[in-house]
């Protein structure tokens, strides 16, 4: 069995999810302010979506296919967030997404963990390019791209559905070279 990471930063530790997490996880993210800009996540979100969700995490790191991994404070280990890869092994590239609950939100808490995982992605797995995309009405998620460096590729029309309304989105990316020139 293939070991999941567990990144550290200054406040954070990024480690793999555990069955325990199963009901913070579904507190957190089950919020609908979070689930609003978040076209993935179900609404409402049940317990047994969060179980699921967390006993597919090692198949699909096994499987080169994703690294999902849970925000925890360092210091108190309390659950936050999350964050992840969508891994594209053949392409060398990657999506990154992340979410944090509302009580943690305007922390500097996603910058954080945006570093130490396209730190993984480049340096670990070996990736050449991370891109992420965001709805174009949660600007906030685009100012974390941008302040590790991302750039902007462009809008994306009404590319999602989300509460019976089309959302627009905007896509960021960055190269392995870029990142490094940015974080030596």
């Amino acid at each position: 069995m293939k070991e999941q990471p567990m990144l550290t930063t200054a406040r954070l530790i990024l480690r793999p999810y555990v069955p325990s997490d199963a009901k913070e996880l579904q507190r957190l993210i089950g919020d609908r302010a979070v689930a609003d800009t978040n076209v993935w996540v179900s609404h409402p979100y049940t317990d047994d979506l969060a179980e699921e969700f967390i006993g597919k995490r090692q198949f699909e790191f096994e499987e080169n296919k994703s690294v999902m991994l849970a925000i925890t404070d360092r210091v108190l280990g309390f659950f936050i967030g999350g964050i992840g890869l969508t891994i594209s092994i053949e392409h060398q590239k990657a999506e990154i997404g992340y979410w944090l609950g509302v009580p943690f939100w305007h922390n500097g808490y996603c910058t954080e963990a945006v570093r130490a995982v396209l730190k993984y992605g480049f340096g670990t797995l070996g990736l050449y390019l991370i891109y992420a995309t965001h709805m174009t009405r949660n600007p906030r998620s685009g100012n974390v791209m941008q302040k590790i460096g991302m750039k902007h590729e462009g809008q994306m029309r009404q590319v999602w559905k989300r509460w019976d309304k089309f959302e627009d989105g905007e896509r960021y990316s960055i190269l392995r070279s870029e990142f490094d020139n940015l974080h030596c």
